[in-house]
């Protein structure tokens, strides 16, 4: 079912005529005229029925006797079908902050995550109609696209390829975004945003993926040193040879590429030996 506008006039005649129902109404009872007199006010009460005062960002789903006509979207007061059903719907923005889940990734990981979905009604046809409670709707649609999506990826990507959970989060968020418009369109319900707000290990593998991560960070690190040393190395003995200060066979090259490596590579502070003899 689709949205649609609702039958409606101005509220303020209606009040007007209203009041002028109810006045004549009891004038002619006064004049011993009670079928007419009232008549006019029964006209007036049912008239009263159908005023209705619609606030900024709120609306009103109109059924009468079990049809839908329409929805009034508009701000303001308002007549419409008279003795018609009138269902609120709130037009504003929300927030839904989901519960943290534990989950596991793509790789069998369980890892706790959390989201907060912005989202806000667009259809109230469907959103009253097609869907039972639209706002429960959401939550649980909410989470279940969370737990999909988290499934999909690995809490951290060490090969560095494709995307992880932690390194990715503007992705993995747009993903999310994605899989939730396509749960809720049938609920009339447009998402404005969804972020991850939590996201860690299980309480019982924490421990071993911190050990995990550091040592990961660690071989890194040490592969850039020696990237670094190779080149320094390298740039120390074409400088050697180019200035002439020494000439050195193989075995002295490679004795002293080995101590500079050492020396640079090494945890702690060099300790120089000084050769007062021949170099050979």
């Amino acid at each position: 079912m689709k949205e649609k506008k609702a039958w409606v006039l101005n509220g303020y005649l209606a009040v007007v005529i209203f009041l002028a129902l109810l006045v004549g109404g009891i004038a002619l009872l006064f004049q011993m005229q009670f079928i007419l007199g009232g008549v006019l006010i029964l006209i007036g009460l049912l008239l009263s029925s159908g005023i209705v005062v619609v606030q900024p960002n709120k609306s009103y789903v109109i059924t009468f006797f079990g049809s839908y006509t329409g929805t009034i979207r508009e701000p303001g007061l308002w007549l419409t079908i008279p003795l018609s059903m009138r269902k609120s719907v709130s037009l504003r923005v929300r927030n839904f902050n989901s519960k943290t889940l534990k989950v596991n990734d793509i790789e069998g990981n369980p890892i706790e995550i959390a989201a907060v979905i912005v989202f806000k009604v667009v259809d109230t046809a469907k959103a009253i109609f097609d869907v039972d409670k639209y706002e429960q709707f959401v939550e649980i649609q909410s989470e279940t696209a969370l737990r999909h999506v988290t499934s999909r990826y690995p809490y951290d990507n060490f090969q560095k390829e494709g995307y992880s959970l932690r390194g990715n989060s503007e992705e993995v968020a747009g993903q999310l975004t994605i899989e939730l418009e396509e749960r809720l369109k049938v609920a009339g319900v447009q998402i404005i945003e969804a972020r991850l707000t939590h996201l860690a290990y299980a309480t019982e593998i924490a421990g071993a993926m911190l050990q995990r991560q550091q040592a990961n960070a660690i071989l890194d690190a040490r592969q850039i040193i020696v990237e670094g040393a190779m080149g320094m190395v390298q740039m120390a003995v074409e400088r050697l040879e180019k200035d002439k200060v020494v000439q050195l066979d193989e075995e002295r090259k490679a004795a002293m590429i080995n101590n500079l490596l050492v020396a640079i590579v090494s945890d702690r502070s060099a300790q120089p030996v000084i050769n007062t003899g021949s170099l050979y």
